[in-house]
């Protein structure tokens, strides 16, 4: 076994390997950039070495740099995360010339499956299923005209080497080919070093399903069951789950074994996932095709290994110093379900515009994840499982991935990991950007989430017209009445500071009283319970239990049936975080802010469910709404433009976005040039 391993990446992955190795004696080496000198995997790491400027092409993405880190520290081997390197088979063949061992596939591998064109080729060979497409690299506009109108629309544009989401675009008519082709092309250039882009059929109402395959370098490979990851946007997975509502065995046997055949097909070992694309509208579930192979750990590899037990980043290591796999396809089972929430910095209310600066105040619903290589550790505290990098008082950079940190919670059934999520959710404190912690609640209690219906439009079509808050109910609505009341009652006595007993009534909507009890002398905790017969759950009256201190941030609250014991479970528990404003509180749960004014002293009254965000006007002004860099201005003073004409490209977070007009105007003025760095909100054209 390796005496000391260097992890070539950043962030929560980088944490998350250093925890494992720990836990098998092995040292291990962090290299970072400028904007990560204060990271917690810096902190964590045994040794680390500085390996340039913030921006990863001067640094993370430099092979002769981490080749000198492990030089200079003596690394025996390298696990390269995701992204950057980790699917680059030049640096898995500079890496062997210096004998250091890469912990992950071999380079002819890589090679073969991250080409999408070439790997299609391979896959059809080997017997997988694949999608109708070009079969080649495209060269211009033109000839992708000729194949999207041979193929039929929707067709999907992609680039060859893209990954992550990024290099996509769906064209549903000659228009979009024509708006985006040429745009696939840059990001795949910016992004991978590879303007080559394909195209292939699109399929109508689909399912983004993939299967986890192991291997190692005895020619023993299994497959670890299959994770959904349908929900999504632009590309980007949001939700992750397994096993997957809509997947058979029969389906799960005959994807598993296509994907086994594959990895043979090209002498796969280490961790990978075969990512198929499936039709939901196909309930016999034959209707799968091949997408892809990514050659390395995927992001949303914690809920396989709390349904399987088996932890991935020690079988990478295991098999990369030459150990066989310790369980055949027979010992891989299915205990339980797995869902894992990405939290962006994002503003979900704006477009999910991205979000970057200081994290003013971060708060976990748990404590980070300890890896003790048992089972169920894999499952986190109590079910709840958070990987990030991240850290109060730290930024959000503009040069990487906006994820702060991943939320994993497991249950024995669906709903129940869904339950977890939406509790882990409303006590995740995060301040100081934006963020869509309010977007993955409102998800995890959709009905159609619920129901298992999912395809990758999920969010396109149950959001269509932008985000404003999950929905809230009249149950919630009490609740938020009462407790917003108390909380005004509480922070009033204590600005009186009253002392010894209170016993004061207040007076909410619906004609029901809440009691504020006795408290112990010198104590500013209240402890409080609705009595009546004021709320209901399921026909039964409750009672509605909390303690709060004044001047606190969070708050739970439990719902018990009337004349429950002190052993009894609640039948619903809340977790509210408050913010106080001018004329009350700003109270956030269950996936939306509410706006709690309070009147008069000791009522309160339920002003709005939500706060509104309105996104800047762009009738006469062309704002820049994330800072990015301008790639491409599409117009010119004096020009006439048409509704959703494009107007400029932004690049950011290493995604384009194409700017268009609202409406006709003509250009009259233009504030910026291609190649100039934005700011959030600044002026790039004038219009009248």
């Amino acid at each position: 076994m390796f005496k000391k391993i260097l992890i070539a990446n950043r962030g929560e992955i980088a944490c998350r390997v250093i925890q494992t190795a720990k836990r098998m004696g092995i040292a291990t080496v962090a290299v970072y950039s400028d904007a990560d000198a204060r990271a917690p995997f810096v902190t964590m790491a045994d040794e680390a070495v500085h390996i340039g400027p913030a921006a990863a092409a001067e640094s993370y993405l430099l092979a002769d740099k981490i080749i000198a880190a492990c030089k200079e520290t003596g690394a025996e081997a390298v696990h390269p995360g995701y992204g950057f390197l980790s699917e680059r088979a030049s640096f898995v063949e500079a890496l062997a010339k210096e004998n250091i061992v890469f912990i992950g596939p071999p380079a002819n591998a890589i090679a073969a499956m991250g080409d999408k064109i070439e790997s299609k080729k391979l896959a059809a060979e080997a017997g997988v299923n694949t999608v109708p497409g070009s079969g080649g690299a495209i060269a211009d506009t033109a000839e992708a005209l000729e194949w999207a109108n041979k193929i039929g629309y929707p067709v999907m544009m992609k680039a060859s080497a893209g990954g992550g989401g990024k290099g996509m675009r769906l064209a549903w008519n000659d228009q979009d080919v024509k708006d985006g082709f040429e745009a696939t092309q840059r990001e795949g250039k910016n992004s991978f070093g590879d303007e080559r882009v394909f195209i292939e059929k699109f399929i109508e109402d689909p399912r983004h399903i993939e299967i986890q395959i192991l291997g190692d370098q005895h020619g023993n490979i299994v497959y670890l069951n299959e994770r959904e990851c349908s929900i999504q946007r632009r590309h980007q997975k949001v939700v992750e789950e397994a096993p997957s509502p809509f997947v058979t065995p029969q389906m799960r046997k005959a994807m598993g074994e296509q994907c086994v055949a594959l990895s043979r097909a090209v002498n796969y070992f280490s961790a990978g996932t075969v990512e198929l694309i499936v039709s939901g509208a196909d309930p016999s579930g034959e209707s799968f095709y091949f997408l892809e192979m990514n050659t390395r750990l995927q992001v949303e590899h914690p809920v396989t290994e709390a349904i399987t037990g088996v932890d991935l980043v020690e079988q990478m290591i295991r098999v990369a110093a030459g150990e066989k796999l310790p369980f055949t396809q027979d010992d891989i089972g299915i205990d339980g379900w797995a869902i894992e929430n990405r939290v962006y910095a994002e503003d979900p209310y704006r477009g999910f515009l991205p979000s970057i600066g200081r994290l003013v105040h971060y708060q976990p619903p748990v404590e980070g994840w300890t890896d003790d290589g048992a089972e169920n550790g894999r499952r986190g505290v109590d079910g709840v499982r958070v990987d990030d990098g991240v850290f109060e008082g730290g930024e959000v950079s503009m040069f990487y991935d906006p994820m702060i940190a991943k939320l994993v919670t497991w249950g024995e059934t669906r709903d129940e990991a869904a339950d977890k999520q939406v509790q882990a959710l409303d006590a995740f404190r995060i301040e100081g950007l934006g963020h869509n912690v309010d977007f993955l609640s409102a998800i995890m209690q959709h009905p159609r989430f619920r129901s298992g219906e999912l395809t990758t439009g999920f969010i396109a079509e149950e959001y269509p017209e932008g985000f404003m808050g999950a929905p809230l109910d009249q149950q919630l609505r009490r609740v938020l009445a009462a407790v917003g009341g108390v909380i005004a009652t509480a922070d009033a006595d204590r600005a009186r500071r009253i002392e010894g007993q209170l016993a004061a009534d207040l007076y909410a909507p619906g004609d029901w009283t809440v009691r504020i009890g006795e408290r112990e002398e010198g104590s500013t905790s209240h402890e409080v319970r609705l009595e009546e017969d004021a709320l209901n759950v399921d026909g039964e009256p409750v009672t509605i239990e909390m303690q709060y201190t004044p001047g606190e941030t969070m708050v739970d609250v439990a719902l018990y049936e009337n004349g429950a014991d002190e052993d009894s479970a609640p039948v619903e528990t809340y977790t509210f975080q408050i913010e106080p404003t001018r004329t009350g509180y700003a109270v956030t749960t269950r996936g939306a802010t509410h706006t709690l004014r309070i009147l008069q002293t000791r009522v309160a009254h339920l002003a709005s469910h939500m706060i509104e965000k309105t996104p800047p006007d762009l009738s006469k002004l062309l704002i820049c709404p994330m800072p990015g860099l301008l790639v491409k201005l599409h117009v010119a003073e004096g020009e006439e433009v048409q509704p959703g004409q494009p107007l400029a490209t932004v690049e950011a977070m290493k995604m384009e976005n194409i700017l268009r007009a609202e409406k006709q105007a003509t250009v009259s003025k233009v504030n910026a040039a291609e190649g100039d760095s934005l700011a959030v909100d600044e002026i790039i054209l004038e219009l009248e």
